[in-house]
């Protein structure tokens, strides 16, 4: 592929050992590669600046949620290692994630600031449990807008609120969409899903896939195949813009 990649490959994976002997398998032109909280907590900042010598891209997704000062200090804490994208919690608020805007300020390469709405193992039932009862649909649509007004660049969304979102927000803000799954693969614990093509039609930009990779006998051949689903579907232009 040509274009820059427009998956991320979630890399969740308990040990150095087996991340590293998937990474060998991945080209860093046609993916990107999330690490999370589990690797992050395991290996640390120096695994993160190894992937990126190896010439990935890496997402940090650590989901920050606490106090705005805190916050706002790991963001930078984070971006200090130069990864390409961090994620915050939207539901810590407008303080919380416009102090985390601003930390990132005058950074020549600052990385891309998003915040995750609902998680997409979450469904009606989850949400009320936790007092938030309601459409999960509406409550993503809420906290895209706030997310919006706050400044940053985008969101984490299930695939089945993208339309939602973009209707309401337009193309500047870039929508990240986990509960990914091609057709073929099972759904695992994911509750709000859609095949990768159809993600995309509905107005994501970039697909975050893990197992359906990951797990594959052969990972880029999985990549490879999925890249073939989704080939040819443009992101909105305002979102292509900011890459």
């Amino acid at each position: 592929m040509t274009e820059e990649p427009r998956i991320i490959v979630a890399l969740d994976c308990p040990s150095e050992a087996e991340a590293l002997r998937l990474t060998a398998q991945l080209d860093p032109a046609r993916c990107r590669l999330k690490v999370g909280k589990e690797l992050f907590t395991r290996l640390g900042p120096v695994f993160v600046e190894r992937l990126q010598r190896d010439g990935f891209a890496v997402f940090l997704d650590l989901k920050f949620h606490d106090i705005p000062n805190t916050v706002a200090a790991a963001c930078a804490a984070a971006a200090d290692l130069g990864v390409w994208m961090i994620n915050v919690h939207a539901s810590g608020g407008r303080a919380m994630m416009v102090a985390a805007r601003e930390r990132l300020v005058g950074r020549s390469r600052p990385p891309r600031l998003i915040a995750v709405t609902v998680l997409t193992s979450l469904d009606e039932t989850d949400l009320s449990e936790i007092g938030c009862p309601g459409d999960p649909a509406q409550r993503v649509l809420q906290l895209a807008r706030l997310t919006n007004e706050a400044g940053l660049d985008g969101i984490v969304c299930s695939p089945r609120e993208a339309a939602l979102v973009r209707a309401a927000v337009g193309p500047g803000l870039c929508l990240v969409t986990p509960g990914v799954r091609p057709a073929t693969t099972a759904v695992g614990d994911q509750k709000r899903v859609m095949t990768p093509r159809e993600a995309l039609v509905a107005g994501a930009d970039y697909l975050v896939i893990g197992r359906p990779i990951t797990a594959a006998p052969d990972p880029m051949a999985a990549l490879a195949a999925i890249e073939s689903e989704i080939e040819g579907l443009d992101r909105p232009p305002a979102a292509r813009e900011k890459n």
